[in-house]
């Protein structure tokens, strides 16, 4: 075989049944070896979206997505979200074509160096030669990208190199599964002083964070508030993961989190951390001034555990999986019957959900996005997995959607990438053709990527795009309005374009516009039930601002709830 060939066949060893892509010049000996080898080949309409769409098959299932793109502009294109699956922590194997080597660092036509442009973007960079075993290197990148914290690899593949022979050995997957396969365990002692902490706590506080998003990781921390009904919060890539039905189920934390959450946080004396990243969009972190609670962490991150312990100090903490970790501790918890006295807490965090529930301006003309996101959220079922794009429908999404399973609410959080929707719901789609999948976008977010509904009506795929127009790049519009005295200097986006009207050209078998309040509970209830290509277009208000907010700068004391929130 060529090494092209080999690399289709490990594709196939590895059970990758398509890919995502774009050809070009030095990538088209791996883009016919990989179909010869009866891998798909979705096309989107740029490079980047076809990294997202990826990126869609790794966020929604356990499966590791990849991209396959040619050289020079195309590897730029695939950077953003490169870096936004490195920045969520999401696995991805990109394969770059790239320039004969003997042509590599000169001026040669569309050539860059591969390992520079993603050398803070991406987990690992190989730039394949002569001398490697493309065949281990291929399978160990794979499970390379889903080990430990997982991250993209990029494959820097030169054209010269596809061509050249090489030799394909079957090597079992299994030996790279193993090899990264490693399992911490707590020890009694360990577990004992857990939950000697636990106990002792009158004000205990789950917080969950994406790296329990996974069906077994959600079964265990649901398990474990089962048996305890610890009041818990979650970041914005933690959505999914508890049952956010149940009375302990407090919200989202952060700088646009939910008010109980935001209010939980200020009284605890016991923060139990699983799967986080200390980000800045939760405003103020437990270790700081005003929040001097004791901290118990868990997380798979060697770097970040040891920077917490430097900064936060934790009184307790655990490098390894969170499977594990709450294996091991449910374990622990039934051989000694640990029980729990929180009583009073527990009514406190119930009262506090009660009291400070989400509104929104009921009266007004126009139609609200939260409105919008409050209807929404009594139509979804488990079998719904919804993708969003960034901006205030980000955060109305994450704050008003009832999200019941885990891998089923995707978005973008570390790098907040403007274009995620509409390309992961593709990805997302393939990885769950069962599911009802919705892009919830806005229009400008949805036009960063626009080329991909035309992806979604050529291949006639049942993709559900829900788009608020507000017209305008409303976030960015509402700190304008707060430090720059309502100037709105490059985000006014005033148009008279049907953007259904364009999904409709575009293959879109469901296409509709909503500008009047009375309909749009049936145009929710018709999107839902459209077979097809979907698209909803709902004209929204320009002047709706996203509430609560936390200033920059300022802690959860100073959230702003805004003029509607109602106290029952």
């Amino acid at each position: 075989m060529n090494n092209a060939q080999i690399l289709a066949k490990c594709l196939v060893d590895l059970g990758v049944t398509r890919v995502f892509g774009f050809s070009g010049a030095t990538i088209l000996p791996a883009f016919h070896a990989i179909d010869e080898a009866g891998i798909e080949i979705i096309v989107g309409a740029n490079e980047q979206s076809c990294a997202f769409a990826a990126g869609g098959i790794s966020r929604s299932s356990d499966k590791v997505g990849v991209a396959v793109v040619t050289s020079g502009p195309a590897i730029t294109n695939t950077l953003t979200a490169v870096a936004d699956a490195n920045a969520d922590s999401i696995p991805l194997l990109v394969f770059a074509g790239q320039v004969a080597q003997n042509n590599l660092g000169t001026d040669v036509f569309q050539t860059i160096n591969v390992a520079s442009v993603f050398a803070d973007a991406a987990k690992k960079v190989i730039l394949i030669n002569e001398l490697q075993d493309v065949e281990e290197v291929i399978k160990d990148a794979y499970y390379l990208a889903k080990s430990g914290k997982p991250g993209p690899v990029v494959i820097d593949f030169p054209m010269d190199i596809q061509k050249m022979e090489g030799v394909y050995r079957d090597i079992d997957v299994a030996r790279f599964h193993y090899k990264y396969d490693e399992e911490h365990h707590l020890g009694q002692n360990q577990c004992k002083q857990f939950f000697d902490m636990l106990k002792k706590s009158k004000r205990p506080l789950l917080y969950i964070g994406g790296g329990l998003n996974s069906p077994e990781a959600s079964e265990l921390i649901r398990t474990f508030n089962r048996r305890y009904k610890v009041p818990s919060i979650w970041s914005l890539m933690g959505k999914g993961i508890l049952n956010e039905k149940a009375d302990w189920a407090l919200g989202m934390l952060g700088m646009f989190g939910v008010p109980a959450a935001n209010m939980a946080i200020q009284d605890t004396d016991l923060f139990v951390a699983f799967g986080i990243r200390w980000d800045d969009r939760v405003s103020q972190k437990v270790g700081e001034s005003g929040l001097e609670a004791e901290i118990a962490y868990f997380d798979i991150n060697p770097a970040k555990v040891q920077e917490v312990r430097f900064s936060r100090n934790p009184k307790f903490s655990f490098i390894g999986k969170a499977e594990t970790a709450l294996r091991d501790l449910l374990r622990y918890a039934e051989k000694h019957d640990i029980q729990l006295d929180i009583g009073e807490w527990q009514q406190h965090t119930r009262q506090l959900k009660m009291d400070n529930k989400l509104n929104f301006n009921r009266k007004a003309a126009a139609i609200q996005q939260s409105e919008v996101m409050e209807l929404l959220s009594d139509r979804l079922t488990e079998n719904t997995k919804i993708t969003t794009g960034v901006g205030n429908h980000q955060m109305f999404a994450a704050q008003y959607l009832i999200t019941l399973k885990p891998k089923c609410f995707i978005t973008s959080g570390g790098y907040g990438t403007m274009g995620f929707a509409v390309p992961t719901a593709i990805g997302t789609h393939y990885a769950n053709p069962e599911a009802k999948v919705i892009a919830i976008d806005g229009d400008g977010s949805l036009l960063m990527n626009f080329g991909e509904l035309y992806t979604i009506g050529k291949y006639n795929l049942p993709v559900k795009v829900l788009m608020l127009n507000n017209h305008g790049d409303c976030m960015v519009r509402n700190i304008q309005d707060i430090l720059y005295k309502g100037a709105h200097v490059g985000t006014k986006k005033i148009t008279s374009v049907s953007f259904a009207n364009v999904a409709k050209e575009m293959g879109f078998t469901f296409h509709q516009r909503v500008e009047d309040r009375t309909d749009l509970a049936q145009a929710l209830d018709d999107l839902i039930n459209a077979t097809g290509p979907s698209f909803l277009e709902v004209v929204t208000d320009v002047d709706e601002v996203l509430y609560p907010r936390i200033p920059a700068g300022l802690g959860y004391k100073d959230m702003i709830l805004g003029p509607y929130m109602e106290k029952n």
